[in-house]
């Protein structure tokens, strides 16, 4: 596309996340989260914000390459410090009810030549300083939404072949495409998409299902539910009344498993990329909830200090359905980026189970909804197991099954 059309593609894209995302209310502050490059995306998301009447909107810009260099030349000692206002900004962002962007761009090999000791340290300390603050947008304190800007690094991982120019045009058409934007009224088509998806969360949470059964070449895995799990869809309503959604693009229809209720193996099948470093060929088995065991072609051992950053790291805190059909898969390339990966297929995570996906969970103390099944952690990390040869059964109270997903494709109607 030439200049004028790109504009104009990013100006609707904005928009989508402005209108779609946050659902930014007149009067309402706006904080984004980005890269020193994305810069384009974040003046066309500021403009559209003050267009739809938000009272401030202010950056917090970070640097790929700086975060790189402390990775590589600090001491474990040192990495362990934090600059003392990050922890009042955020909670001050929620305490007062404001909106919140954050634009993943960053190099899916950023880290390969860091130690995973060093990865795991920094991980720790941020995850353990940012709980609180964390653990409220996890129950969906406010409105906030997670989107994507394609920097240079991140395309030419996608695109290898390509100049990192025609590199970076793929993946901004790739973004666009996925996230409705090539279409003729972006807004109202994504209106449409969470109607269709809402109606399928619907389902699943009149059927009550106890617990999933997943079937592929290499998983044979059982997900127990909590007998209070909600489905969730695309749109979440936050506690200050305004219904958002976190995460452009999205395909899923998700729920929180039972911590302490799945039992058997699971194949990953798509690379996971993990602080920097991309874990390939992988599979984890579960006793009783808990991974027992890991397994993996490349990086294993990043993944095992990920699921050894807390108790909670080793147990499930979510459980994703999406069609091997959805438009991230028919895309037929991996994206590096979790955010657009997850909705390329059905897939779970390890750590943190949402509290909004169990009934009546934000208002549980910490002890009472991990009581009640859900699982406690300062990492959230999905990754792939979702494929066109998965089968997925939904198991009844009285053991009866029904087909959920076959061939990765969904086995009901709405």
């Amino acid at each position: 596309m030439n200049n004028a059309e790109f504009q104009k593609s990013l100006e609707k894209y904005a928009d989508v996340i402005v209108k779609i995302g946050v659902n930014l209310r007149a009067g309402q502050r706006l904080f984004i989260a980005a890269g020193i490059t994305d810069y384009p995306l974040v003046r066309a998301i500021t403009k559209s914000a003050y267009t739809n009447g938000a009272k401030l909107v202010h950056v917090f810009y970070g640097d790929d390459e700086v975060h790189h260099t402390r990775m590589k030349m600090s001491s474990r000692e040192n990495l362990t410090d934090v600059p003392s206002w990050i922890v009042p900004a955020y909670t001050s962002i929620i305490k007062d009810g404001d909106a919140y962007i954050g634009i993943t761009s960053e190099n899916p090999d950023l880290l390969a030549d860091v130690d995973p000791e060093a990865i795991a340290i920094y991980r720790k300390t941020m995850g353990t300083k940012m709980r609180k603050p964390m653990q409220a947008i996890m129950r969906d304190a406010i409105n906030w939404c997670v989107i994507s800007y394609p920097a240079a690094d991140w395309a030419k991982k996608v695109f290898p072949k390509m100049s990192t120019e025609k590199a970076q045009e793929k993946l901004w058409e790739a973004i666009f495409q996925t996230c409705r934007v090539d279409q003729r009224d972006p807004v109202a088509a994504w209106e449409k998409h969470i109607k269709e998806l809402t109606a399928r969360s619907t389902y699943l949470n009149k059927k009550r299902y106890t617990a999933l059964h997943y079937k592929a070449p290499g998983t044979d895995l059982t997900v127990g539910l909590p007998s209070q799990h909600l489905w969730i869809a695309a749109q979440s309503k936050a506690e200050n009344g305004i219904s958002f959604t976190a995460n452009l693009p999205t395909e899923e229809v998700f729920t929180m498993p039972h911590k302490g209720k799945v039992d058997g193996v699971v194949s990953a099948s798509r690379p996971l990329v993990v602080s920097g470093k991309t874990v390939e060929d992988f599979a984890l088995t579960f006793e009783k909830g808990k991974v027992v065991k890991v397994t993996a072609k490349k990086n294993g051992e990043t993944l095992q200090k990920l699921i050894e950053t807390d108790e909670g790291g080793s147990h499930l805190g979510e459980v994703a359905l999406v069609p091997n059909s959805s438009p991230i898969s028919r895309r037929g390339h991996l994206f590096y980026n979790t955010l657009f990966d997850e909705n390329a297929a059905s897939h779970i995570a390890l750590g943190a189970a949402y509290r909004f996906t169990m009934k009546g969970g934000g208002k549980l103390t910490e002890a009472e909804f991990q009581k009640r099944g859900g699982n406690h952690s300062i990492i959230h990390t999905d990754f792939m197991i979702g494929s066109k040869d998965m089968d997925i059964d939904g198991i009844l109270a009285n053991g009866k099954r029904e087909p959920i997903m076959r061939k990765g494709e969904w086995a009901f109607k709405i």
